[in-house]
C-alpha cells in the first residue's frame, strides 16, 4: 500500500473542469485549458497564474504550449494562437464544421482533428489552412506527425517521386476504427490500417523503428509498420478501453478502462507486469525516472515502482477525474475535471528511486559477466539498466 501525498499548492482560479494540461518544451510554464472557455498560463518558478486568454465561444477541449506562443481548440469550432508575454490572441484558424478535438503543432504546420471527420493542416503563422484530409467516417480523436526521411530508405523514397516536394505524413486514429496515413503535400491518405473493431483513442509513433501503436476501445493495442502498413501484433491482455499510452525504451505503458495500467516489452510482445489499486478507469499516464505516475477516474494520482509494480504513493484531494498529468523538476502537476491545478512534491520518492537505481547499477556491475535479459535485446551498455527497469 502507497502513503497519501498533500498537494503542496492548489490552483482554484479556473471556473470549470481543466481538460488538459501542456508543458512548454523549455520547462518554464504550463498551459491550462477549461471547459470555462478560457487558458491559463502557469509559470513552474511560482506556481502563479501569469495569463488568463480569453474570446472561445464554448469549451476548449486540448492546448499545446510552445516557448513563445500558446494554441487552444474548441468546441467552437476553432483554433486559437497566444501570445505568452501578452496575452493577446495572435491568430484565429477557423474552418472546421464542428467541434476540435485535439491539435499538434510540428515545424511550421498546425495539424487539428475534429467530429466533423476531417483533420486539417495549417501554417503556424497565418491562419491559412494548408491542408484537408478528408476519409473518414467518424469523428477525428488522435493525431501523430512524422517524416518519411525518418523512416524511409533511399530507394523507398524513389517510389514516391509525388510527395518529394514534402515528405511529411499525418497519423489520425478515429471512432471509425481506422488508423489512417496522409501524405501532408497532398492530403493523399497513404495507408489505411485496418484491425481494430473500436473506436481508437491513442496513438502512440516510434519513427526511428517504423513503427506506430494504437489503442482502442476493442481492448487492444495493436502495433503496425508505418512503411508497409502491415499489422506486426495485438495485445489483447486489457478487459476493457486503451485510453493512453506512453513508450519509454521499448517499454510499452497502458492505462485502461479496466483499472490497470499494462507494461509490455515491444520486441516481444510479452506482458511484463500490471499496476493494479486504481478504483475507476486510468485516464492519463507519465513515466518519470523510473516511476510510474498514473491519473483515474476515481480522483487520485498514484506513483508505482515501474519494474516492480508496488504503489509507492497515493495523490488524494482532487474531487472528480484526472484528465492530465505533467512532471517537472521533481513536481507533480495533476489537472482534474473538478476545475483545479494541484502541484505535489515528489522529491522523496524520486530520491527512494534514484537510490534503488543506484543499488541495481552496482549489483549488475558485479554480476556483468552473468549477462541479463537487456543485454539480448539491446547492446548498448549505456542503456543496459534503463532497459532491466522498465524505463
Amino acid at each position: 500500500m502507497g502513503n497519501s501525498g498533500s498537494a503542496v499548492k492548489v490552483c482554484t482560479d479556473h471556473q470549470g473542469g481543466i481538460n488538459w494540461l501542456s508543458l512548454s518544451p523549455d520547462g518554464q510554464r504550463l498551459l491550462t485549458g477549461s471547459e470555462d472557455g478560457t487558458a491559463r498560463l502557469w509559470s513552474t518558478a511560482d506556481s502563479q497564474c501569469h495569463g488568463h486568454f480569453q474570446g472561445h465561444e464554448s469549451y476548449i477541449t486540448f492546448c499545446h504550449l510552445e516557448n513563445e506562443a500558446a494554441f487552444t481548440c474548441s468546441a467552437d469550432h476553432t483554433i486559437r494562437k497566444w501570445d505568452v508575454v501578452t496575452g493577446q490572441c495572435l491568430a484565429i484558424y477557423r474552418g472546421h464544421t464542428s467541434i476540435v478535438n485535439r491539435i499538434l503543432v510540428a515545424k511550421d504546420y498546425l495539424f487539428s482533428g475534429s467530429y466533423d471527420r476531417t483533420a486539417r493542416c495549417w501554417s503556424v503563422d497565418k491562419e491559412k489552412q494548408i491542408q484537408e484530409f478528408r476519409g473518414h467516417r467518424n469523428c477525428v480523436l488522435t493525431l501523430a506527425h512524422y517524416s518519411s526521411r525518418d523512416v524511409l530508405e533511399e530507394e523507398e523514397e524513389e517510389e514516391e517521386e509525388e510527395e518529394k516536394v514534402s515528405r511529411d505524413l499525418l497519423v489520425t486514429g478515429s471512432t471509425d476504427c481506422t488508423v489512417k496515413v496522409w501524405w501532408v503535400s497532398s492530403g493523399r491518405c497513404y495507408q489505411t490500417l485496418l484491425g481494430h473493431t473500436g473506436a481508437v483513442l491513442c496513438l502512440i509513433l516510434d519513427a526511428p523503428n517504423r513503427e506506430l501503436f494504437s489503442g482502442s476501445t476493442d481492448y487492444t493495442i495493436r502495433t503496425w509498420n508505418i512503411v508497409t502498413g502491415e499489422q506486426l501484433k495485438v495485445f489483447k491482455e486489457h478487459q476493457g478501453s486503451v485510453i493512453c499510452l506512453e513508450l519509454v525504451n521499448r517499454h510499452l505503458y497502458s492505462g485502461s478502462a479496466d483499472r490497470t495500467v499494462k507494461c509490455w516489452f515491444v520486441d516481444t510482445g510479452e506482458r511484463i507486469q500490471t499496476y493494479k489499486a486504481h478504483k475507476h478507469s486510468v485516464s492519463t499516464l507519465k513515466y518519470h525516472a523510473g516511476i510510474l505516475f498514473t491519473g483515474s477516474g476515481d480522483a487520485c494520482a498514484r506513483a508505482f515502482n515501474s519494474r516492480s509494480g508496488v504503489l509507492q504513493k497515493i495523490f488524494r484531494g482532487h474531487k472528480f477525474i484526472i484528465n492530465c498529468i505533467q512532471i517537472h523538476n521533481e513536481l507533480l502537476y495533476t489537472a482534474s475535471h473538478d476545475g483545479t491545478l494541484r502541484i505535489w512534491d515528489i522529491r522523496g520518492i524520486c530520491k527512494i528511486n534514484k537510490r534503488r537505481l543506484k543499488k541495481e547499477r552496482s549489483v549488475q556491475g558485479r554480476s556483468s559477466q552473468k549477462g541479463s535479459l537487456s543485454r539480448l535485446f539491446n547492446n548498448k551498455v549505456g542503456c543496459m539498466v534503463q532497459q532491466e527497469n522498465g524505463e
